[in-house]
């Protein structure tokens, strides 16, 4: 395609907002770009434009992305608009060129290797530390270290900045610190550096070097940041010493699409872009051009319920699509129903003419992909898994396979399976040996998958022992090996099976987003505010690769017959049918698009909310409908402000007034109003018969106890008497 004839030619088919962008050369500028808004198309005719109109020379532009597939494309769409000639690179190519040139001048000698494979140096460092890590554990421990170094985190400081970022280590923070105190002395020791290293000592001699950061300074005139909302820290430093004093730059970002802050991204730079920049442009993009009015109407629904202070600063979308089918909401009895029930609506839309190369299966962690690998190939339906291996190409899974293997062979002389009295309790007792234990490790990383990828094998001998009585561990083995028989050799046409952090970036004709309840999305270790939020916004993800047809379900359980005690996700609240009103809110804090100049000032927070209704959690605000959390006056799944101490003598009390009373512990109150007790406190009986599940019979028999433990006092003033 021949490119544009002149600078005013590449402006042809921009909408208003994205020509602001294309024109807006001169001055800091910031482009916050919602989902499908075209944020490519604008910053790279923004460049071509530059250029073509003489006032941008190609070699003084340099624009940074996160991935090699977007900086490609980026040189792809500038050599096809005339703007042939201009750096699109990721901060680390960026980097790693700077530093190779300067390295001799700066430093001196040759610059040292990087390091192939850091694991490796990781693994030796944990081993002259006396600490025994597994292939799991050494690769959170790795990913923690490269979080360290991107947060700019030495490993003195390594269990504070922990603790102040809220964040679950795969191991004992102190532990940690000393295996990457000792990962640090062993490359300087061999002279070589690694991945992060190639940021931290270009800043080092930008930072250092007077003439070697004028010389790249005078290089690059212009710098156009993309996906802005994921930079670093370290990443940020390394702009600001690329630009001096001057603000010829450019950034285009969503605070609603930060996704990676466990990788050490923060979208702060972004929001407070415009403090940094009081004479800053902003442009707002949320012309949609992706989705259609019905998947936007949703994204919108579901990012108004959104708190803090991203969602300040979230952007209203608007589809300029037609019309297509309303997203369905689909709720199945148990998981292998909501897997079958996916892939039978697959096959419906293939059947339909939609390829299945434009569907996409997506959740939230990749061990949950099993079960619609397995559901698909029974249906006949291609598939490729984005991001993973395939479930039993897993390291895990073909150890355990191994395991239960020699143990179907040799069972009875297998101690393991001593006192193992069934299917399930036998391949419990075979994975223990690969310290496999029924409740899950804290936290997330590869520990924990490797968690959920050998409970998936748990979970399957339970369905497979409860449809085959008298199956033996010898059937089990033998079903495991069919299952990974009939997988489907990877095509290049085939449904997308993608956890939601490895869609970013991408899009699809039709997504079905599956396994929707409350511990999955958000994730149980989802503890925080703020991790929680992050989960929503991993969600708003999620919808807005739709591009017309959209499938949101859950199961109420996990096997058939299964007990049906899962919800729906929360997030969905206000937004599915039969969930009542939500908390929606329409527009954020600069809502339409638009453009805003160089008069800084704020956001506008003070949003109204919608009326509460008589049993709202008061934490969230979601409608309670289930008995024990409406005797909580919160979600099961929010944070507690209970007084543990408080609790744990509320506990002993009453085991003490069941026995008396030769009752069940729960008669003289449940486990919820205990804590719901806990949590308010009370001082006095109006106080304490507020709370549900206390009542006036209940005020008569035990008030005068409760209220003196609620006092501080031990045992209360009846001390065991009826």
């Amino acid at each position: 395609m021949a490119p544009p004839r002149d600078a005013d030619a590449v402006l042809d088919g921009l909408d208003p907002e994205q020509r602001e962008v294309a024109t807006a050369l001169h001055g800091p500028v910031c482009v916050l770009a919602g989902a499908g808004t075209g944020k490519t198309r604008a910053i790279t005719h923004r460049i071509a434009y530059g250029v073509r109109a003489g006032i941008l020379q190609p070699a003084s532009v340099l624009a940074v992305t996160f991935t090699n597939r977007a900086a490609g494309e980026m040189r792809g769409r500038l050599r096809q608009l005339g703007a042939g000639g201009v750096q699109a690179r990721t901060f680390h190519s960026a980097a790693l060129r700077q530093l190779q040139y300067f390295w001799p001048k700066a430093v001196g000698g040759p610059m040292p290797q990087l390091v192939e494979r850091k694991i490796q140096l990781v693994a030796e460092a944990a081993a002259r530390c006396r600490i025994r890590l597994d292939r799991n554990e050494l690769r959170d421990v790795t990913g923690e270290i490269e979080w360290s170094k991107v947060t700019q985190t030495v490993p003195a400081d390594y269990p504070a900045a922990v603790v102040k970022a809220h964040r679950e280590a795969p191991r004992d923070p102190a532990e940690i610190s000393q295996i990457y105190a000792t990962y640090e002395l062993l490359k300087q020791d061999r002279g070589v550096i690694d991945f992060e290293d190639v940021l931290l000592l270009t800043v080092g001699i930008l930072q250092d070097h007077y003439p070697v950061a004028e010389q790249v300074r005078r290089q690059y005139q212009h710098f156009v940041v993309d996906e802005y909302q994921d930079v670093s820290p370290l990443q940020q430093r390394l702009l600001e010493l690329w630009l001096g004093d001057r603000d010829n730059l450019c950034v285009v970002g969503d605070a609603s699409q930060t996704i990676y802050s466990f990788t050490g991204a923060t979208p702060d730079h972004l929001l407070n872009f415009r403090n940094r920049h009081p004479q800053a442009t902003v442009v707002k993009l949320v012309r949609d051009y992706r989705s259609t009015p019905q998947v936007v109407h949703l994204a919108n629904g579901l990012l108004g319920q959104a708190r803090g202070r991203a969602a300040e600063h979230r952007l209203e979308l608007v589809s300029q699509r037609d019309p297509g089918p309303e997203p369905v909401y689909a709720e199945y009895t148990d998981e292998p129903a909501e897997a079958e029930g996916t892939a039978r609506r697959i096959r419906d839309l293939i059947d339909a003419g939609v390829p299945a190369g434009e569907i996409a299966v997506l959740f939230r962690t990749n061990a949950q992909s099993e079960i619609y690998e397995q559901a698909l190939a029974d249906a006949d339906v291609p598939y490729l898994l984005r991001g993973a291996e395939r479930f039993f190409e897993r390291a895990e899974v073909r150890e355990a396979g191994a395991k239960l293997r020699g143990a179907a062979r040799f069972g009875a002389n297998d101690t393991l399976l001593d006192g193992a009295v069934d299917l399930p309790s036998q391949v419990r007792a075979v994975l223990s040996d690969m310290n496999w234990t029924p409740q899950p490790p804290a936290g997330s990383g590869a520990v924990r998958d490797r968690w959920e990828s050998l409970a998936a094998l748990v979970r399957l001998a339970e369905d497979y022992a409860r449809a085959k009585r008298e199956a033996t561990l010898a059937d089990l083995v033998a079903e495991l090996d069919e299952r990974a028989a009939a997988q489907h050799a990877p095509t290049v046409e085939g449904v997308t099976l993608a956890s939601l952090h490895s869609a970013k970036g991408l899009e699809w004709d039709a997504v079905f987003l599956v396994g929707l309840t409350e511990g999955m999305m958000p994730i149980t270790y989802a503890r925080t505010d703020e991790q929680v939020e992050e989960e929503r916004r991993l969600l708003y993800v999620g919808v807005t690769r739709a591009r017309r047809h959209l499938s949101l379900s859950w199961s109420l359980s996990r096997s058939p017959g299964g007990r049906a005690n899962r919800r729906p996700s929360r997030f969905l609240n206000g937004l599915r049918p039969g969930s009542g009103t939500g908390a929606a809110r329409t527009a954020g804090a600069g809502g339409g698009g638009g453009v805003e100049r160089g008069s800084g000032g704020g956001s506008d927070s003070g949003r109204k909310r919608g009326r509460r209704g008589p049993a709202r959690c008061r934490v969230c605000g979601r409608t309670l409908t289930d008995a024990g959390e409406m005797k909580l006056m919160r979600c099961e799944d929010c944070p507690s402000d209970m007084d543990e101490a408080l609790y744990e003598r509320l506990r002993d009390w009453r085991a003490d007034q069941a026995r008396q009373l030769g009752q069940p512990a729960f008669c003289v109150f449940t486990d919820k109003t205990l804590m719901a007790i806990a949590e308010a406190a009370p001082a006095t009986e109006g106080e304490l018969v507020a709370i549900a599940g206390v009542g006036v019979r209940k005020l008569d028999r035990f008030g005068a106890d409760v209220l003196a433990i609620c006092a501080g006092q031990e045992g209360g003033v009846g001390d065991g008497e009826d």
